[in-house]
């Protein structure tokens, strides 16, 4: 339950089966002890004077779990800073494409695969990030303090800017840069087009490696610092790069996809690492030259804060637990949304198959045929 409580103690080689009063240990034992124990929770409480003469300091704040709290919060505004990135992305290109050319660039299929990366992968791959020792080296983050941060903004900004500008470039002028068949002006239920699958392939390749971005919310130029003492997050990445190729090369109708040559994976994959220059360039903005962005997500005031933990008994629940709480809601729903993508998919896979087995369809289809011919 995250709550440790003192039941029996071992002081000044005296076995204590129950808590002893501050003034039946030795001063100079106790002078250690309070020491100690002060220094332990330096990083991450506030030590109150004792309530009592005889009384030992009040202790308000986290007491034992100060590495933790901290990343659990990082892995939080890890994966916030890169979902935001892609719905920012992914809403407003659906919507545009909708509105210009009567069809959006990113089929429903397509979404869905989308949705697996940036929901269930993404939060699994950079919830996983172990602590670091740099951890230590930075204030324990308060019940006030924002949730999205200013640099987290400017990087959300900065990442869906670069995103929207590839993808629309790629959308109305795809065609002419690639010497191929315009996919705006299909036919409905036409075969899927050279045009929008590239769309869809540099879409994905951009975000999985911004998820490579994302694994910094503080300004790190270094963005690949510890990545592979995180296996997790290097097999979720290259498992769905695989499955993406997967998709591409071989996902057909079903993904409204068709295969591309080398060179065009070349370019997409270039397109795609794109995101790590851009995202470098984003960081040599200074925040002050920012201060027009609002920091999103802030707690109530530390007064408020203070006087709750008093009158509650010096919050039996920290802030690092309520943290590590958010952190498992995370990863039940991520579960829950996979399963019912898969219940969606499947149910769309049976509908598909079953139209195609029906008598009228097949009737149809062979008359198309024939008509062809």
């Amino acid at each position: 339950m995250n709550r440790m409580t003192v039941v029996q103690a071992f002081i000044g080689e005296m076995h204590h089966k129950i808590i002893p009063a501050p003034q039946s240990i030795p001063q100079t034992t106790l002078s250690s002890l309070l020491t100690g124990i002060s220094v332990n929770c330096a990083y991450t409480s506030t030590i109150l004077p004792p309530e009592t003469e005889n009384g030992l300091p009040y202790q308000v704040g986290n007491k034992t779990e100060f590495m933790w709290g901290r990343n659990v919060y990082d892995s939080i505004s890890k994966f916030l800073q890169f979902q935001l990135t892609v719905n920012v992305v992914a809403v407003i290109v659906a919507f545009t494409g909708a509105c210009v050319t009567q069809d959006s660039p990113l089929k429903t299929v397509q979404m869905l695969w989308v949705n697996l990366i940036m929901d269930t992968f993404a939060s699994l791959a950079l919830a996983t990030e172990k602590p670091t020792e740099s951890l230590l080296l930075r204030n324990p983050y308060g019940r006030n303090k924002p949730l999205i941060s200013r640099t987290m903004m400017k990087n959300i900004l900065g990442q869906s800017f670069y995103q929207l500008v590839v993808i629309f470039t790629l959308v109305f002028t795809g065609e002419k840069l690639f010497d191929i068949d315009s996919g705006r002006n299909a036919p409905l239920h036409s075969p899927p087009s050279m045009h929008y699958t590239i769309v869809f392939n540099t879409f994905v390749l951009m975000q999985i490696c911004n998820e490579i971005n994302a694994r910094k919310v503080h300004g790190e130029r270094n963005v690949f610092e510890g990545i592979f003492s995180n296996p997790t997050f290097c097999a979720i990445n290259a498992g769905t790069l695989i499955v993406q190729i997967i998709i591409v090369e071989v996902g057909g109708k079903p993904f409204n996809c068709t295969e591309l040559t080398v060179e065009q994976w070349l370019w997409s994959l270039f397109l795609g690492i794109g995101t790590l220059l851009w995202g470098q360039l984003i960081m040599t903005i200074p925040n002050s030259y920012l201060m027009f962005l609002t920091e999103l997500g802030p707690g109530p005031p530390k007064e408020e804060i203070l006087e709750d933990e008093i009158a509650e008994g010096a919050g039996e629940i920290d802030h690092a637990e309520r943290e590590l709480r958010h952190g498992q809601i995370l990863w039940f729903r991520g579960m829950n949304r996979i399963q019912a993508q898969s219940q969606v998919v499947k149910a769309f896979s049976a509908s598909f198959y079953e139209e195609l087995e029906k008598p009228q369809t097949q009737s149809s289809v062979r008359s198309l045929r024939e008509s062809k011919q």
